[in-house]
């Protein structure tokens, strides 16, 4: 069953026009509208936003997440994502949640290329360096028009927020989607969360055809970083080290799990920001904000 992602930026137009239909109750078997985009009461406006989203919810049936709980992608992956269904959303990132597995939503066949991940990431490696790898090689439009799915036994040693950050970035190769197989990883993420039951294992045919394979030997990669001024123009961060920054910013929409922001932890431990850098951080969640604490 489809199961659509609103969020207040987009959501109050997405509503207005649901209402202009008619249909008195919406049809799919979950629907979430997520405040978390305009989220400062600096003036009534968002503030009525928010109020009519959440009054639209009840009449209508959406589930209404206020703001303070958390960043869509993160909060829809914790409590409502599924192995074996679709979601539709309303934000460029809403592939994140292909970390799970899913079923297709019907629309113009995409190409499906297979990324066959070989080894185990070195330290300091995090999966985002896999996209940035990606985006190397293909660039920001790489991707347009495909589907990438993720195989090989290097899939096994990413985590679902590891996973996560690669489908939640998929949107920067251009890609339709982003999908993982839901394996003992999902239903070690769901057991945490106490959503057990939510989980069936999905993974390709052993017979699959691919429109194109991408090799990536995880054991090989290093730290990398997109500069200025388009995700694809990445280099290794060795090629950069040692150039002065101003500000940090950790969180938001990728990179917000209580796995991402305890390695900042680590990273941290025993020192001090420096005066002239401003660090802000941004857990994508108000689990992982109460886990943190």
């Amino acid at each position: 069953m489809t199961k659509p992602s609103l969020r207040d930026a987009t959501g109050t137009v997405a509503c207005l026009q649901f209402e202009a239909l008619g249909i008195p109750r919406v049809e799919t078997r979950l629907s979430v509208n997520y405040v978390d985009h305009n989220m400062l009461q600096t003036g009534f406006e968002n503030a009525d936003d928010h109020r009519f989203l959440q009054t639209f919810g009840s009449k209508y049936g959406i589930l209404f997440s206020r703001p303070g709980n958390g960043i869509c992608h993160q909060v829809h992956l914790e409590r409502f994502s599924k192995p074996g269904e679709t979601l539709l959303g309303a934000d460029s990132h809403t592939p994140n949640a292909g970390a799970m597995g899913g079923e297709p939503y019907y629309l113009k066949m995409p190409e499906i290329v297979l990324v066959r991940l070989n080894g185990k990431l070195p330290s300091w490696v995090a999966s985002k360096d896999i996209v940035l790898e990606l985006l190397r090689r293909l660039t920001v439009k790489g991707g347009v028009g495909k589907i990438f799915e993720f195989g090989g036994s290097g899939v096994k040693t990413l985590s679902i927020p590891e996973r996560a950050t690669i489908a939640n970035l998929g949107v920067e190769l251009g890609a339709t989607s982003i999908i993982f197989p839901s394996d003992e990883k999902t239903l070690e993420f769901l057991m945490a969360q106490g959503r057990r039951k939510d989980w069936i294992p999905l993974e390709a045919d052993r017979d699959s055809e691919y429109d194109q394979a991408i090799e990536i030997d995880l054991s090989k990669l290093e730290p990398l970083i997109a500069q200025p001024s388009s995700p694809d123009n990445v280099c290794p961060v060795r090629e950069v080290a040692g150039k002065e920054v101003k500000q940090v910013c950790i969180g938001s929409c990728n990179n917000s799990s209580y796995m991402d922001l305890m390695r900042l932890a680590k990273i941290l431990e025993g020192k001090k920001v420096h005066p002239n850098v401003s660090l802000t951080i941004t857990p994508g969640s108000k689990q992982v904000y109460e886990m943190i604490a």
